[in-house]
């Protein structure tokens, strides 16, 4: 008798998450990870994503992306926010928390899951790089890559990060627009506009307000950065000189400006899921400073979620490289390669040209990239002409999405979920 022929083994399912804040683009890297495990159907079966990031994993509560149609999963890429939820939940060490480790095997096992793809910032290359670990230390074989995510721009290796490029051109737009609207009302009426942007330890976002001005338009634009020690006194003195040379000033603050001992300006007492310091809004701190010692006529903003879900004003450059993060981590995951994150190479600026890179997770997890000494501007209040050279490309483009009765028209996803197998697990 002819022997049996042994059945083909089913392809192992993909888990891909978000975490963290989202951005404008954060589901164009989730499209691109779709559509690129769904072209590879041989080596990669269902892409079930996490309902709120790896709490997701954690609770087996996940989405089955198959559901989705074509054109909703193309939809993604001109959709902001985060699809399927995110979260800011960080793993402990495997010997701190073991059983978080245990209960994502028993997950990734009951699912057939042997991909994992984790789409955020620092902190989420962290958890990406810990579960990379399982095939070692607890004999499960799992392919983690990192997909990065991030607004703060501040990963280390890659150029840039997907997210930043269009929360800098959201950021360098309306410092330029509020500014021609303060100074049209400076005669009678304000002369200090101040907005607040993110960044809690790198000014990259600061910094693209610096772009506002231009040759054409020069607008007296002061940054406070938080690589720079807040002076107080030094600060006064210029928003004062630039009312009194141009009749009005536009202050950019980054909320992680702090004062000499370290402490933030607008720090609340408070922390969040990371351990992070609550930040409690310092453009109201630095307007009221302005009006109590200078007696200038103010107002302030807050550009807050606005800034990083504005996807009606993202970059072309910026949507385009978070597809490819998405696209190129399936296939280095399909390669072999574990325990890393696709990058942008910058190959050069004018014209700009880019490439994927590949970065190890171990020199990528919990390290902070700065903005360059030489990007900022010896008065420390503004930007120079190396730092406009990296950001322009950056915001270059425009990819809008597509309009009715006057709206953006994003997709929501059905977000399907998958049929339990195992007990509940409290997160």
């Amino acid at each position: 008798m002819a022997a049996k022929k042994k059945a083909k083994a089913k392809p192992k399912n993909a888990f891909y998450a978000q975490s963290g804040g989202v951005t404008a683009v954060i589901n164009a890297s989730a499209c691109g990870v779709i559509e690129t495990a769904r072209k590879n159907k041989d080596k990669i079966g269902k892409v079930y994503a996490g309902r709120n990031g790896i709490i997701g994993a954690l609770t087996e509560d996940l989405i089955d992306t198959s559901k989705e149609s074509v054109a909703a999963i193309k939809a993604l890429r001109h959709t902001p926010s985060g699809a399927f939820g995110s979260c800011r939940y960080k793993l402990k060490s495997l010997e701190a928390n073991k059983r978080e480790y245990e209960r994502l095997i028993e997950v990734f096992e009951a699912h057939n899951i042997g991909f994992f793809f984790y789409n955020g910032g620092g902190d989420s290359a962290d958890t990406c790089y810990k579960i990379s670990q399982l095939s070692k230390s607890m004999g499960y074989p799992i392919q983690a890559i990192h997909v990065p995510k991030t607004v703060d721009n501040d990963l280390p290796i890659t150029d840039n990060c997907p997210g930043f490029g269009s929360v800098a051109k959201y950021i360098a737009v309306s410092t330029m627009e509020a500014s021609f609207d303060v100074a049209s009302m400076c005669a009678t009426s304000t002369k200090v506009f101040v907005v607040e942007v993110m960044g809690r330890h790198a000014g990259w976002i600061a910094a693209a307000g610096g772009l506002a001005s231009t040759e054409d338009n020069p607008i007296p634009i002061i940054i406070l950065f938080p690589e720079i020690e807040f002076d107080q006194k030094k600060f006064l003195a210029r928003v004062d000189e630039n009312v009194k040379k141009h009749g009005y000033c536009t202050v950019v603050v980054s909320e992680g400006t702090h004062w000499p001992d370290g402490r933030f300006l607008a720090e609340t007492g408070l922390k969040d899921a990371f351990g992070h310091s609550q930040l409690g809004g310092c453009a109201p701190v630095v307007a009221n400073m302005i009006q109590e010692n200078l007696g200038h006529k103010y107002h302030w903003a807050v550009a807050d979620y606005m800034q990083r879900a504005a996807r009606h004003i993202a970059s072309k450059s910026d949507v385009d490289q978070a597809y490819a993060m998405g696209k190129a981590a399936v296939q280095f995951a399909l390669k072999g390669h574990n325990a890393i994150m696709p990058t942008v190479e910058r190959i050069s600026s004018k014209p700009y040209k880019w490439k994927v890179g590949m970065a190890p997770l171990s020199k990528v997890a919990n390290v902070e990239k700065m903005m360059p000494k030489s990007f900022i501007s010896k008065d420390g209040f503004g930007i120079t002409k190396k730092c406009r050279e990296y950001l322009e490309p950056l915001i270059k483009g425009e990819d809008y999405p597509p309009y009715k009765n006057g709206l953006p028209k994003y997709v929501r996803m059905k977000n399907v979920a998958v049929k339990k197998k195992l007990d509940a697990f409290e997160v």
